[in-house]
């Protein structure tokens, strides 16, 4: 049957053009999906495949999926998502894309050596960078994020600037590489790791000319921060996004932080995509639900304040955000295979419901 023909036969079975946005419709047609850009006034709207970590897809089935959410952006944030590295397996998950309208962004894990985080698995942290350029060009990613490592390694010796100074490090010496790649590496503040103004210092020590962040909303309270606050300082270097929002509540010892799905939390959303737009508009908002675990943060003790930098302004801030807050019930999955059930549900549930209040209620998103 020819094309002609065949779209024909599709308008005759009531199949609009719409209809055709499908992926594998589009595919049957030959007709790839445009690629959606941001035009003025508009974010792209995307999801960090972590989202739906439990249910253990690999990159196709992660494109599939955000296909099927009509989102402009997918976010693959750990190399082993991807399956094989070599060079004709990365150009078949760039087509595979590209022929969705999705704008592929690619991270991975820490590259500062001496993090309690740091794992061997991509060779030295030098030679992980490099193996992410590579990828990271293949597949079209404008980034490689990457993360130094977590709240533990705020109590190494040396704290938290001695990793910091090692990270730096690393990202000098692969600086050349870097630059002629055309990527930039996205240093993300991550589970507690940094507060924003210690990214910002990483940042400034590696150039940002070859360095720029992945902002994290939910991480950022956990360096005892308003995120709105960080969106502030960290805006102008954000290269790329993990987002979701917080719930923060006063305790006796200090505060509790559970993330949410968008519009759950203390979050507001409208001011939020106001000052993205002021302050990296081609970023897109990317969706990283990690929801329902609580973690408390002790703060009123004394000892809290050995490992954390204690700015009374900032912390004014996250109190305020605290004050506001209410105690909400933690998600628990039941043991056994159930409970992979209830994960996989409660995981798409949670950024479904993120993705369709940041559309119909903030007005997020490109493609509709």
């Amino acid at each position: 049957m020819h094309r002609r023909s065949f779209l024909q036969s599709l308008a005759a079975a009531g199949i609009t053009a719409a209809s055709l946005q499908h992926p594998l419709l589009a595919a049957a047609t030959g007709k790839k999906q445009p690629r959606a850009s941001a035009p003025a006034g508009k974010i792209r709207l995307g999801i960090d495949n972590f989202a739906v970590r439990a249910m253990g897809w690999k990159a196709p089935a992660l494109i599939d999926y955000a296909a099927s959410l009509k989102l402009d952006t997918l976010f693959i944030s750990d190399l082993d998502a991807l399956d094989k590295l070599d060079d004709a397996s990365l150009r078949d998950v760039k087509r595979r894309a590209d022929d969705a309208g999705l704008a592929l962004y690619v991270g991975s894990w820490s590259i500062c050596p001496t993090s309690k985080t740091f794992k061997p698995t991509w060779g030295t942290a030098e030679e992980h960078v490099r193996l992410g350029l590579r990828v990271a060009k293949a597949l079209g990613s404008p980034v490689f994020r990457v993360i130094l490592g977590n709240s533990e390694d705020r109590k190494s010796e040396g704290g938290i600037r001695a990793r910091i100074a090692d990270m730096v490090a690393v990202l000098k010496k692969c600086r050349s590489e870097i630059l002629g790649s055309g990527i930039k590496v996205a240093v993300e503040n991550h589970s507690g790791d940094m507060h924003s103004w210690e990214v910002l210092e990483l940042v400034d020590g590696a150039g940002r000319d070859i360095v720029g962040v992945n902002i994290d909303s939910g991480n950022a309270a956990w360096t005892l921060e308003d995120p709105m606050d960080v969106l502030e300082r960290l805006g102008p270097v954000t290269i790329c996004s993990s987002l979701r929002d917080d719930m923060v509540w006063e305790t006796p010892e200090g505060a509790v932080v559970q993330w949410t799905a968008t519009g759950d939390g203390l979050i507001d959303w409208k001011r939020w995509s106001a000052r993205w737009r002021q302050l990296c508009p081609q970023v897109p908002i990317m969706i990283e639900t990690i929801s329902g675990a609580q973690r408390p943060f002790p703060y009123r003790q004394p000892d809290f304040w050995k490992y954390y930098d204690r700015r009374p302004e900032s912390l004014a801030k996250f109190e305020a955000l605290a004050k506001r807050g209410r105690p909400l019930t933690p998600f628990r999955a039941p043991p056994g295979p159930e409970g992979r059930k209830t994960s996989q549900d409660y995981q798409k549930a949670e950024v479904e419901r993120s993705i369709t209040y940041l559309r119909q209620q903030i007005g997020l998103g490109v493609r509709t």
